[in-house]
């Protein structure tokens, strides 16, 4: 009887090994599929929101973001920085401080404020809060985003986030501008589309310089240039691209009292280029900067130059032909770009974008 089950044992052994052998066989010799179905492509939306603040003596500042929304209006992506052009006046204007808040990461020492606005927490830097912010409102639609639970903290009568996640998460900060530039970027009409069967990365940049600030007995003027782009990247590829600009101007008479803001168009205009669409008014120019063609409004040459890198790598973005008009202007020199359109300087442009290249995470 023993020896009974003994042979049964071994029977069942060699057939689990004849299964497996067999197993591994056939499957190695199974001819993969000539025609594997390709994961299915998915459209998104990629919009662009700016937020000014109310410019002072000493500041002009505006909070940006660029958000990437699925085909149910959910935010899968969102970006966030700040601008905070800030200076001080003599004989000239000196700029203490024209990085952004995200460029200067630790170095704007948001956290040696110890404690934050609400209860005992310790202060995060500003990027680290942004981040929590920007992964808070993911699955979240612009209408949630603009009815998110908001309280008033600090002496200064901040306006923080109610929702205990958000502040657990570390973003204890005024978020007013956040809200309002994430819900703006989500309703972007002028905003494009892409379409992706994979994982993209998203990036935002802003530069700044100086456009002319004026300094006399009665006061001063100070007058900047700040260019904005964002883009999506995927497989080293832009895969969409929006680019924006502003010329925020703040005056303020001898006896420091500010008696204007704006951004050039008007006292009062708070208003990016892409925003002020036909009141930018470049077209009054009547011709463009290259042959005689009609000049087009700022934000249609705008969408022309968003379009014509689609598909190009970095290198090739900073590598753009370009021409020197005589009155300094730097436009394309590529004859599919200028027949689209885009005959402004686009120097500026190409540089802002290739900066939000290499930040896109």
């Amino acid at each position: 009887m023993k020896n009974k089950k003994v042979l049964i044992i071994a029977v069942v052994a060699v057939v689990v090994v004849l299964a497996v052998v067999l197993g591994v066989v056939l499957g190695g010799n199974k001819t993969p599929d000539p025609n594997p179905t390709p994961a299915t492509e998915k459209e998104y939306k990629f919009g662009l929101g700016v937020e000014f603040a109310e410019f002072t003596a000493g500041e002009i500042g505006a909070t940006v973001a660029a958000v990437v929304l699925d085909d149910a209006g959910k935010i899968v992506a969102c970006r966030i920085d700040t601008i905070q052009n800030q200076f001080s006046v003599d004989e000239e204007v000196n700029y203490s401080r024209i990085n952004t808040k995200r460029e200067l990461k630790y170095d704007y020492k948001m956290s040696a404020f110890g404690t934050s606005l609400i209860g005992n927490k310790t202060v995060k830097e500003w990027f680290e809060q942004a981040e929590a912010y920007e992964a808070w409102v993911v699955g979240k639609t612009a209408t949630q985003i603009k009815n998110m639970k908001t309280q008033v903290a600090g002496d200064h009568g901040y306006v923080i986030a109610n929702e205990k996640d958000l502040l657990d998460a570390g973003c204890t900060i005024s978020i007013e501008q956040f809200r309002d530039a994430v819900v703006k970027a989500c309703n972007d009409a002028q905003g494009t589309t892409f379409k992706t069967n994979g994982t993209f990365t998203v990036g935002l940049a802003i530069n700044s310089e100086d456009n002319g600030s004026t300094v006399s007995d009665e006061g001063y003027t100070v007058k900047m240039n700040c260019d904005i782009a964002a883009t999506v990247m995927a497989g080293g590829k832009v895969l969409a691209s929006l680019n924006d600009a502003m010329q925020p101007q703040v005056t303020v008479d001898a006896d420091g009292e500010v008696t204007e803001q704006s951004v050039g168009k008007g006292a009062g205009v708070l208003k990016t280029k892409r925003e002020l669409k036909e009141d930018y008014k470049m077209a009054a120019y009547g011709t463009s900067l290259v042959g005689n063609a009609k000049a087009t409004e700022w934000y249609i040459q705008s969408a022309a130059f968003s379009a014509h890198i689609k598909g190009m790598t970095k290198a090739q973005v900073s590598a753009m032909p370009l021409q020197t008009m005589s009155n300094g202007s730097k436009i394309s020199n590529d004859k599919a770009l200028l027949d689209a359109g885009c005959t402004m300087s686009i120097d500026g442009i190409i540089s802002v974008v290739v900066k939000s290249i290499d930040n896109a995470r």
